[in-house]
């Protein structure tokens, strides 16, 4: 074994978007491209001698390749000892789980979440610190400032590590122990959940539907709902993680997993639906032929969070992203507890739980989670709401009906426009900041706008300032119109409009969100002129 010091020359494209650095596979396999993120990764952070790190990833394509280059690298710069999870594969949450258990360091993810896999599909790294949670925005752009002045890496020249025997290898001064991160992970599960009643629900009837969507929870799911609680083996569904996730799109939302929407909507449906993402951090709950939006999953869970047992004393307060509705709101006052308003992206939740400020956590885009890891969490969710059912006997659909007469209704809804032109989408965020100075008092039909500001947010815990977060149009009557630039992209540009509205009157609560927001959609369109500007005739995506 030989420790090389390899000259490189910096790449101009490496800065971290909301979760790490995406790019499609063949740009990760360009000669020095991913070492010298790595090594400004390692430079950035300046790990002790004798550090540990974790490190997997969601199985997709170029994970193995790239954990062998990790693994190498890792030897080279002094670690003394890497965990990483058996045959590459380590959810998000597992990961965190896996941090924060063994008190490493810190880890590396190899994974694009909910993008698409294959040879010419997506790869993403990002890195985790200490408390298990993605890196502050202070590490990340330290790390993007080391990318761009880059001129050497260093390597260990070794034969590679066998990734699927569960054991210690030693790699020159470095221990590499390829662990089984799902027991870790399904262990805590079990200390937060009433796994007897979750057995006794399951084996009473009651039928879910789980989609791991040829991603990484199969192993998870298939550990948590078939062997420990006692689900038949055909309530995990495609359940073996692939390079290219068997072809599909591993976001879990109506569009992309219509292969559960079918067989939750239609004849001899089960009682309960789920399907996770890419690595296991985003999560979708149906009810037998019913829909619970991410923002009325949070609200609901937090609403009956005394009848789970890791929640049973309360919760210290919740915390959501500015664009996820208020339903969240709500609860906390009901319950007297605080309710925080963040932009996207999970590591602004990181400091408000390591503070002990919040318990929960979530975002409309299909994240939710609590302190338990700091990483949003699918599977968690998952068992969440089936101990809420066990611990109330309603329904999916009955909850959130029950929950709407409470509260009332946040309706609610995202449109997303995929892979637009770079220059288009910036041209609709402009039309809209240039009519700022007029829209305070402006009318549409029985809308009048109160405010419109570019959303910026001061951490109550470091007082570190983030700015340009999202456009709000903000309602006299508490409606709002939200548009974002996606980070999480790697072609072209998405655009998000989110769009959200109030009802208390029970009697509407059965419409349909997006006749109940027909108008607010068409004053979204007319503010942003988005058809024109990019030709789009309708989302691509709808939830």
């Amino acid at each position: 074994m030989t420790l090389r010091t390899v000259a490189t020359t910096p790449f101009n494209d490496q800065k971290l978007g909301t979760s790490g650095l995406r790019k499609r596979v063949p740009v990760f396999q360009q000669a020095h491209y991913l070492e010298n993120f790595v090594q400004s990764i390692f430079d950035s952070i300046s790990a002790p001698a004798g550090s540990t790190l974790v490190l997997g990833g969601d199985g997709r394509y170029y994970n193995r390749e790239a954990i062998q280059i990790i693994l190498k690298m890792a030897a080279a710069n002094g670690y003394a000892r890497v965990l990483v999870g058996q045959g590459g594969i380590l959810s998000t949450p597992a990961a965190s789980c896996v941090i924060r258990k063994y008190q490493t360091y810190g880890g590396i993810i190899l994974s694009a979440s909910h993008n698409p896999g294959g040879v010419d599909g997506d790869f993403g790294i990002k890195y985790n610190g200490s408390n298990g949670g993605p890196a502050t925005e202070t590490v990340t752009e330290a790390i993007f400032a080391l990318t761009k002045q880059i001129s050497q890496y260093h390597i260990l020249d070794a034969a590679d590590v066998n990734l699927d025997t569960i054991g210690t290898t030693q790699l020159g001064a470095m221990q590499v122990e390829v662990i089984n991160a799902v027991n870790d992970y399904a262990d805590l599960m079990a200390t937060l959940f009433d796994f007897n009643q979750l057995r006794a629900l399951l084996s009473g009837g009651f039928r879910i539907q789980f989609d791991a969507m040829h991603a990484v929870t199969g192993p998870y799911a298939q550990e948590i709902f078939v062997n420990r609680l006692g689900a038949p083996v055909n309530s995990v569904m495609n359940a073996v993680p692939l390079p290219d996730f068997g072809q599909g799109h591993p976001d879990p939302n109506l569009t992309y997993a219509h292969e559960l929407v079918e067989i939750v909507y239609g004849e001899n449906a089960p009682d309960f639906g789920a399907a996770s993402d890419g690595d296991g951090d985003r999560n979708m709950i149906l009810g037998k032929g019913f829909f619970v939006t991410p923002s009325d999953s949070l609200a609901v869970l937090a609403a009956n969070a005394t009848l789970v047992p890791g929640y049973k004393n309360g919760l210290a307060g919740i915390a959501r992203s500015m664009p996820t509705s208020a339903a969240a709101d709500r609860v906390a006052a009901d319950l007297g507890i605080p309710c925080f308003e963040t932009p996207t992206g999970w590591k602004f939740f990181g400091n408000l739980m390591d503070a002990g400020k919040v318990t929960l956590c979530g975002e409309e885009s299909f994240g939710t989670g609590s302190d338990h890891i700091r990483e949003k969490d699918g599977l968690w969710a998952v068992l969440f709401w089936l101990n809420v059912v066990a611990a109330r006997n309603e329904s999916v659909e009955a909850i959130v009906r029950a929950h709407w007469a409470k509260y009332g209704r946040n309706v609610y809804s995202r449109h997303d426009y995929e892979a637009i032109p770079t220059e288009a989408a910036n041209q609709v965020i402009q039309k809209i900041y240039a009519q700022f100075p007029e829209l305070a008092g402006k009318s549409y039909g029985r809308y009048t706008v109160a405010t419109a500001d570019d959303f910026s947010y001061t951490d109550p815990v470091d007082g570190s300032f983030s700015s340009k977060q999202g456009i709000r149009i903000l309602f006299t009557d508490g409606s709002r119109i939200i548009f974002r630039l996606s980070g999480t992209g790697t072609e072209g540009a998405t655009i998000r409009i989110y769009l959200e509205s109030y009802e208390p009157d029970v009697a509407q609560h059965h419409l349909d969100a997006q006749d109940a927001l027909s108008e607010l959609i068409a004053i979204a369109l007319e503010l942003s002129d988005l058809k024109g500007l990019t030709g789009r005739e309708q989302p691509t995506v709808i939830t």
